[in-house]
């Protein structure tokens, strides 16, 4: 039998989602099972799959100790510094400087080498993370960044945090994310996109249709480069390579951009500077004013400066 009682980390969450994470090994299947025998209790009470643990709270799982050492297997760690730049760091959040070519999350192709990885060994080093003792709760990214795309990433520290986050990334009402991206043209005036975009499954390729997904984006001149523009650009959603294709809708495709973008154009920037990653940035996130646990982030901006091979490749390009 498992009986455990909840701490201030790992409260405010459906008890299924908490089990899922400390039965970690166990088919859904198994986890579901237990609810349905009411095999899964609080305080003494019989609970659904969508109660909401509290701080304080017994929980009771009736699985033998067997089941528990099968499945409980917390991931292995090793204390690491993180090579990354901090932007910014509290309690609550990590904000870093993600360079091109790094998954976020793992993916079929990669699953050990991962910013989440990295953020996870670098808080087991400070001593604010022990996958042994917070089985309920792992700090995790609040939203991603193609692998490709550099710039600004918010990991929450603890389950209060990201969920805050993730709701302001949601709804983006008091939340404003800038990327800068260097485009093939002159951009001589602000767009606004509003375009719906369509996912092909199989290809994984996006395009704009009118049975897709609204997406609207806003696109503002910030520097010339030769036959370059540096843009600003504010997305309103956040759609599978929204700027990317609504960019190239315009005939402002991303350098370097492998799937939308000027192939023969890329081949030339890649021959003569090196670069053959699409030159799109998460540049600044600026919250607004908002509540709850992070409202002292109110009115506060980050910034991500370009790397210094990007700065090197626009003053050649002047």
């Amino acid at each position: 039998m498992l009986k455990k009682t909840i701490s201030s980390k790992e409260a405010h969450q459906r008890v299924d989602k908490y089990l899922r994470k400390y039965l970690s090994e166990a088919p859904l299947s198994f986890i579901y099972k237990l609810f349905r025998k009411k095999d899964v209790k609080i305080n003494g009470h019989w609970v659904k799959e969508n109660y909401l643990l509290n701080e304080g709270e017994e929980l009771t799982v009736y699985v033998s100790h067997e089941q528990i050492n099968e499945f409980n297997k917390p991931r292995s760690i090793e204390k690491v510094s993180l090579s990354h730049q901090i932007v910014y760091e509290d309690e609550n959040i990590l904000i870093i400087n993600k360079p091109r070519g790094l998954l976020v999350h793992g993916d079929i192709s990669e699953q050990r080498i991962t910013l989440t990885n990295e953020v996870l060994n670098y808080l087991y080093f400070k001593g604010e993370y022990d996958p042994k003792e917070n089985l309920g709760f792992t700090p995790a990214p609040a939203h991603r960044l193609d692998r490709n795309t550099s710039g600004l990433v918010i990991f929450a520290k603890n389950l209060p945090s990201l969920q805050e986050l993730e709701v302001l990334f949601k709804n983006k009402d008091e939340i404003d994310k800038i990327y800068l991206a260097l485009v093939e043209g002159h951009l001589e005036s602000p767009l606004e996109i509003d375009a719906p975009l369509l996912k092909d499954e199989k290809t994984g390729l996006v395009r704009i249709s009118k049975q897709g997904k609204t997406a609207r984006s806003y696109v503002e001149p910030y520097k010339y480069y030769d036959h370059f523009s540096l843009v600003k650009v504010q997305i309103y959603t956040g759609r599978t390579h929204q700027i990317r294709v609504h960019l190239a809708s315009k005939n402002y495709p991303i350098v370097g951009d492998a799937k939308y973008g000027n192939f023969k154009l890329n081949k030339e920037f890649k021959d003569l500077y090196n670069f053959d990653n699409q030159f799109l940035h998460a540049y600044q996130i600026k919250f607004k004013n908002i509540s709850g646990k992070l409202s002292y982030l109110s009115n506060k901006t980050f910034t991500a400066p370009l790397t210094k091979k990007e700065e090197e490749i626009l003053n050649k390009i002047k």
